[in-house]
C-alpha cells in the first residue's frame, strides 16, 4: 500500500525542504487549542473513521490544502460557552497563521474556522 501523505516542498539554498501536510495540521491544531475560548477541535468524518480503526490523530478537525507554494487551512472547533464566537474564531485565525508561518516559513493563504458547537464546562464538586 502506497504512502498517501502529501508534502509541501520549498526550495532552499542547500536543496529542497519537504514538510508533511500532517505536520502542518498538528501545528495548526496545537495553535488552535492554545486560544482562550476554544473548547476542543471538532472531529470530521475522516478522523472519526480513523479513530475507529485505532489510528489516533493529533490533528483531528484540521484540513490542509496546498496551492502553488501557499497553504490553506480549515479548522473545525467547539467553542466554550460564554465566549464570543467571532472573537474566538478571529483569534484562532491569527494563531494558526502565525504558528504555521513562523515554524515552516510557508505562506498561509487563508484560515477558515468552522464552529461545530458549544461546550459547557462541568463544575467540580
Amino acid at each position: 500500500m502506497a504512502d498517501a501523505r502529501e508534502y509541501v516542498s520549498r526550495p532552499d539554498e542547500l536543496g529542497n525542504i519537504h514538510i508533511s501536510e500532517e505536520v502542518l495540521a498538528v501545528i495548526a491544531a496545537a495553535a488552535t487549542l492554545e486560544v482562550e475560548g476554544v473548547g476542543s477541535l471538532s472531529p470530521n468524518l475522516g478522523t472519526d473513521l480513523a479513530e475507529l480503526l485505532g489510528k489516533k490523530s493529533l490533528s483531528k478537525g484540521v484540513r490542509i490544502a496546498v496551492n502553488e507554494g501557499s497553504v490553506s487551512v480549515e479548522v473545525s472547533i467547539f467553542i466554550k460557552y460564554g465566549y464570543t464566537i467571532p472573537e474566538v474564531a478571529n483569534a484562532v485565525q491569527k494563531a494558526v497563521l502565525s504558528a504555521i508561518g513562523n515554524t515552516s516559513g510557508l505562506s498561509v493563504e487563508c484560515v477558515n474556522v468552522h464552529v461545530g458547537g458549544v461546550v459547557f464546562e462541568r463544575e467540580a464538586k
